[in-house]
């Protein structure tokens, strides 16, 4: 089983616990790499992101644990960029892109807070298209990489947070594939790997992980590249489920699958 995990969230934005408790946990289960990705700066929302305060604590707090812990495990400094996130604060070792947000008529809108925000949002701004939502929230997400210069594609379809078993509305309906293929088409000349990202499934809003099956296959059909990611906002998820997901990729046909150099 891959035993590397590289989108890990700690108490200093939205998680459960300190870092060194991540460390400690990635170390009692043999991990070869652990890659930290605090949530980057966003001023106009700090429910889930680190401070700037906390960003400067994190940057200190990670590298004192690459150096007290080098000898046990590889551990890397990253940040988890929004598309409307502040520019990193540091150099990281890697970057996260991904999208939380939608921009309608001037009101920047999370997607991912909870269900009856995400339906409001869809009524309020979208008059219940939630295929028009789904096409301004794909033209982000196809520009994410250009835009935060990231390393690694986060959670593809974080739209469908809500909408198991396509309650709300239905990711095979044409103006959706479509939206979502042209993101991939646009983010694939970049060889970045996209996240086959566990998030959901670990806190029970979906049973498979983003991205859904049909954008993985397409995504595979296309020559993109994957890593596997836990999203994990406690020790209790790292490397989620990963056999049961490694194993499916490599049946898929992708090849390698590891981060880590």
């Amino acid at each position: 089983m891959i035993l590397e995990d590289f989108h890990v969230h700690t108490n200093l934005c939205d998680g459960q616990n300190s870092p060194e408790e991540m460390v400690l946990s990635a170390i009692s289960m043999g991990m070869t790499c652990l890659g930290f990705s605090g949530h980057g700066y966003t001023p106009f929302d700090a429910s889930f992101c680190m401070s700037q305060e906390n960003t400067t604590e994190y940057k200190n707090q990670i590298n004192g644990l690459k150096e007290k812990y080098k000898d046990k495990i590889e551990i890397l400094c990253g940040i988890e960029q929004d598309y409307f996130s502040d520019e990193p604060q540091f150099s990281p070792d890697y970057i996260i892109g991904s999208v939380h947000y939608v921009k309608k008529d001037g009101n920047i809108s999370a997607i991912d807070e909870s269900e009856e925000s995400f339906v409001r949002i869809a009524s309020e701004f979208y008059g219940g298209d939630y295929y028009s939502l789904a096409e301004d929230y794909f033209l982000l997400v196809g520009d994410v990489v250009r835009k935060t210069n990231a390393d690694i594609i986060g959670h593809f379809d974080l739209i469908t947070k809500f909408n198991e078993g396509n309650k709300l509305f239905d990711t095979q309906n044409p103006r959706y594939v479509k939206a979502a293929r042209d993101a991939i088409d646009k983010l694939i000349p970049y060889k970045k790997p996209f996240e086959i990202n566990m998030g959901a499934v670990a806190r029970g809003y979906r049973n498979e992980p983003y991205p859904e099956n049909s954008l993985l296959s397409y995504i595979r059909q296309e020559g993109g590249k994957v890593i596997l990611s836990s999203d994990s906002h406690s020790m209790a998820t790292l490397c989620y489920e990963f056999s049961r997901y490694e194993k499916m990729a490599l049946d898929m046909g992708f090849g390698k699958i590891n981060f880590c150099k």
